[in-house]
Parts: structure tokens; sequence; C-alpha cells
């Protein structure tokens, strides 16, 4: 009974060694010394707490140990939006430009046969149509002058050929004054017989109809041009 009776006395006065402070509870509290409520106590003179046989670094709690609490990963950045570069503007339409300007053709020659009856000034309706062509060239163009020169073959006297020669230069001046042609920009001169095509000994004989056919390219209205003309449009 007396041995009984120190043996509860010396662990009362081992316990009285370590007066304890309560710390908060923790399930981490496992593997340390702790009071009847689970809270770990620790020594009144160092403030240490007792560990037991079961601690591991894995159960470390504060404040006795520190803990290997993991740091938070940083936050992954914001996906940046895309940066696309911009097309670049579209180049404006481009605008169409005028075709240089051209020369006019310098000289055409129309057959007298295809514009008067023969031996006629009086313009057909084939020769109006024939010289429209002639008023859309001069359409848009930029002239000096032009100039309608009349031509008969050989038939006839100098005389009579200067004067039919200058009629029907007459009549096609008229013709591009009436399609709206500046009378004062066109020349109309007669030159009778003097200047053929032919060549002297190609269309010899008497008047005939073979013969006169022979001299076709003689009889004629050269009409020369001299300017330029520009053609608005896209290249």
């Amino acid at each position: 009974m007396k041995s009984m009776t120190r043996f509860v006395f010396a662990a009362f006065a081992a316990t009285a060694l370590i007066p304890a402070t309560a710390l908060a509870q923790d399930a981490r509290n496992q593997g340390y010394l702790v009071d009847m409520n689970g809270t770990i106590v620790t020594s009144a003179n160092t403030g240490l707490c007792a560990r037991d046989s079961d601690w591991t670094s894995a159960r470390s709690a504060e404040p006795c140990d520190p803990t290997n609490r993991r740091v938070a990963a940083a936050p992954a950045p914001a996906p940046q939006a895309a940066v696309v570069a911009a097309a670049p503007p579209a180049p404006p339409a481009a605008i169409p430009q005028p075709e240089p300007a051209k020369p006019l053709p310098q000289k055409l020659s129309f057959s007298a046969d295809a514009l008067f009856a023969f031996d006629k000034s009086m313009l057909k309706p084939e020769g109006k149509a024939m010289l429209e062509d002639l008023v859309r060239q001069l359409n848009g163009a930029t002239y000096d002058v032009v100039s309608a020169t009349g031509h008969t073959d050989r038939f006839g006297s100098n005389e009579y050929n200067q004067k039919l020669s200058q009629r029907r230069a007459n009549a096609v001046k008229e013709y591009l004054v009436s399609k709206d042609i500046l009378v004062s920009r066109i020349n109309a001169e007669g030159k009778g017989e003097t200047q053929p095509i032919t060549k002297a000994g190609e269309c010899t004989g008497a008047k005939s109809a073979k013969v006169i056919a022979c001299l076709q390219p003689d009889r004629r209205v050269d009409v020369e041009m001299q300017g330029t003309k520009t053609i608005t449009g896209s290249r």
C-alpha cells in the first residue's frame, strides 16, 4: 500500500513540471503531447512542445514546428488576345485614263463614183453614208484644218474638169458643215485632171465603158486632216 502511494505522487510531480498552455485544437496535433482536450501542451519555461513517438514531419503543427504548407501556384497568365495584323487598305479603284492622243489619218481618198453619179456633183445616199465615218473620226478630235480636194479623169476639157472637181469638193465640205464641223476649219479645192493616179499609157483609147472603168482611180475626193484625237476610256 505504501509503494502504490509513492507512484501516484511521482506521476503527479512529473506532470507538474510541465505546466500546460492551451493552443488551438487541430487535427494535426497527433504526434504531440496533448491535454485531455486534445490541445498541445508546451513547457511553461521554454515554450517548447513535447513530441511523442507518433510525430512525423508530415504532422508538424504551428507554433511547435513549421508546417510544410504548399505554396500556391502562381495563377496562369490570362490569355492575351491574338494580335492580328490589319490588312493593308485596298488601293483606290483605278480611274480610267484617257488614251494618249492619236494622230488622225492624214489622208482619206473617197471614190468619186461612190460619192457621186457619173459626171455629177450631188452626193448620193451611199456617198453620205461613207462620209459619216469621216464625221465620227472628226468628232472629239483636235484638228487644225480639213482639206477636201476634188479630182477628175482626163475626159473633158481642162476647164470643165476643174469646175466639176471644185463642185464635188464643195459638196463634201457642205456635208461636213451640216454635221457641225466648223466651216472655218474646212478647205475645198478642185484640181481637175492635173493629178491622176493612173500612169500614162495604162488607160489608152477613146472614151468607152472599159476606159472609163480603167480611169476610175483618177475620179476621187481626197480628204486630208491635220490634228490629233484623244479617245476617252480605260486602257
